[in-house]
């Protein structure tokens, strides 16, 4: 019986083992910033990377900003005066700033594929800095946000509304009306971005780098996007009117056309994320009740509490696995300031190789 099937059939017993586990061998003493403890509800080991003293944020969920070579988290915080990115070893805990900005978008940070460089948002201007040498350099001017996919994926990037491929110095206009910057699929087709229907409700389309016309892929009180690993189909959060309280479906629409797929009903979901293979998801939950960090299975749909989040904003809790499926990474407000936090799931999660590397 594997890890897998194992979480699946016994979450209880898996969680059960773990707090006996922590009880057993006692906690490491902290690393740099890094900080170890049980948490109050589950007992699994939680370790808080950087100290609430100050504001730290993770990337956008969909953006690469844990290495999976050198072992490093980029991240950014205001410890030095603006946001800025700075690096997080995750073996010693030292940090490192790997320059300044003046007015940074912290959701912007995303390592390239090669893991050799970080692209930033800096105001309006797209750059890049080394990881070895931390020189920046400006790519281009005039820009609102931008998409960073593989290596057979050019930048997409949004100009006002407008939403623009650029690759090799020239741009081409892929659609207009967009609300968001696209996100691009891994499978380098093409992105999918958002068109704002009414007031609390999305459209999400998909644009084609082969093709001018933009295709709708699903409307409604859709959110927190988030292409399948595979790039065949997209996977969000539906929230549905229940008779006594509102679900959030985590749900899947493919680009063959088939109809909307649901996977599984989530305890309220507010953001999720697959892992390398999208076997397992990682989601942060809205409940006031239970503010969790949780794991849920897609072959069984189980569920299982990593521990708490109890952020005050759990849209913004980030939710995420390392790129061999090992950890998840999140980040919380409840200790004062934004932290960032990690959680061991290798116990109950098969290792994933991942496929950028």
């Amino acid at each position: 019986m594997t890890r897998r099937t194992l979480l699946g059939l016994v979450p209880g017993a898996l969680l059960a083992a773990q707090k006996h586990d922590v009880k057993s061998r006692g906690l490491p003493p902290a690393r740099g910033e890094f900080v170890r403890f049980a948490d109050r509800l589950t007992e699994n080991v939680v370790v808080r990377l950087t100290v609430p003293a100050h504001q730290s944020l993770l990337p956008a969920r969909e953006n690469r900003f844990v290495s999976s070579r050198e072992a490093f988290l980029i991240f950014a915080s205001d410890r030095s005066g603006p946001f800025s990115p700075f690096r997080a070893n995750l073996k010693t805990g030292a940090i490192l700033q790997l320059g300044e900005t003046k007015t940074l978008d912290p959701r912007s940070l995303a390592i390239d594929p090669r893991e050799r460089e970080l692209w930033l948002m800096d105001g309006t201007e797209l750059k890049v800095i080394n990881l070895q040498n931390r020189k920046a350099r400006t790519l281009l001017d005039g820009v609102n946000d931008f998409s960073l996919g593989t290596r057979r994926a050019p930048v997409v990037i949004r100009r006002g509304t407008r939403l623009e491929r650029w690759a090799s110095g020239r741009t081409s206009v892929l659609a207009d009306g967009a609300s968001s910057r696209g996100i691009t699929s891994p499978a380098g087709n093409g992105c999918v971005f958002n068109r704002e229907e009414s007031p609390g409700e999305l459209e999400y389309w998909f644009a084609s780098f082969s093709s001018a016309k933009p295709r709708l892929l699903a409307k409604g009180k859709i959110s927190s996007a988030y292409w399948r690993p595979d790039g065949q189909a997209l996977l969000f959060l539906r929230e549905v009117q229940r008779p006594r309280y509102i679900a959030s479906q985590l749900s899947e629409m493919a680009l063959d056309g088939s109809p909307e797929h649901v996977i599984s009903e989530t305890t309220q979901f507010a953001a999720f994320a697959p892992n390398t293979d999208g076997s397992v998801f990682v989601g942060a939950s809205r409940s006031k009740a239970q503010p969790d960090i949780v794991l849920l299975l897609r072959s069984t749909r189980r569920e299982m509490v990593l521990c708490e989040h109890r952020a005050s904003k759990p849209e913004s809790v980030t939710p995420s696995f390392s790129p061999n499926s090992q950890r998840v990474y999140f980040q919380s407000d409840h200790e004062g300031k934004s932290a960032i936090y990690s959680v061991n799931v290798e116990r109950l999660i098969e290792k994933t190789e991942d496929e950028a590397a």
